[in-house]
């Protein structure tokens, strides 16, 4: 049995050609993010040793993550409590779930709008990198979003005392509006999908 013979396309036209070239003007784009990325690693690991030299009693650390939390009254905090504890491990988990967005959006824009990885095959290429196009993108992008909005949301309902109540009633908005803004997302990618396979079927 002969092999199928391989799919084979004319040379684009050097005007086509140039457009379709233009796509690597976003690589120094996504080379920025993975900047960002690194820059988001070293304030992780910034919080976290200073977390850990709170907690053995360092009182320069526990004063630096008292400013970085923005908590109230902490000038008359002499040892971490449980409040300070569960804000900085949140804002620790706030930096990761950016994190995860920005590979996202790193690995899946490449993918979609620059050039394939060829992470076929690869033990870890990601399970969702195998199906990734705009709008499964823009789906996940959306989720994550709510993921961080979230995140966001329960560190100022912990740290209420140091907010304006209208401060707290915005944050609970816009959470609600990201909430709804990605369920329209998700319900007109579902349309689309429908419509897309209704067509393949006729």
């Amino acid at each position: 049995m002969s092999k199928p013979e391989p799919f084979k396309t004319s040379p684009l036209r050097p005007l086509p050609a140039f457009i379709f070239a233009s796509r690597w003007l976003q690589l120094p784009l996504y080379l920025g993010l993975i900047a960002a990325q690194g820059v988001y690693v070293f304030h992780f690991w910034v919080e976290l040793v200073h977390l850990l030299e709170a907690a053995f009693g360092s009182q320069t650390a526990l004063q630096a993550l008292i400013t970085s939390i923005g908590y109230k009254d902490g000038t008359n905090i002499t040892s971490l409590n449980e409040t300070i504890i569960m804000l900085v491990v949140l804002a620790l988990i706030d930096v990761v779930m950016i994190s995860n967005l920005l590979i996202m959006v790193i690995v899946g824009g490449y993918e979609t709008f620059v050039s394939r990885l060829h992470l076929e095959g690869h033990p870890d290429q990601p399970e969702w990198l195998s199906h990734v196009n705009a709008s499964v993108l823009k789906v996940k992008l959306a989720t994550a979003i709510i993921g961080i909005s979230s995140i966001h949301l329960l560190k100022t309902f912990i740290n209420a005392a140091n907010y304006d109540l209208k401060v707290l009633m915005w944050q609970t908005i816009i959470h609600v509006v990201f909430l709804l803004s990605a369920l329209a997302i998700a319900y007109t990618d579902k349309l689309l999908t429908s419509t897309h396979a209704g067509d393949a079927d006729h």
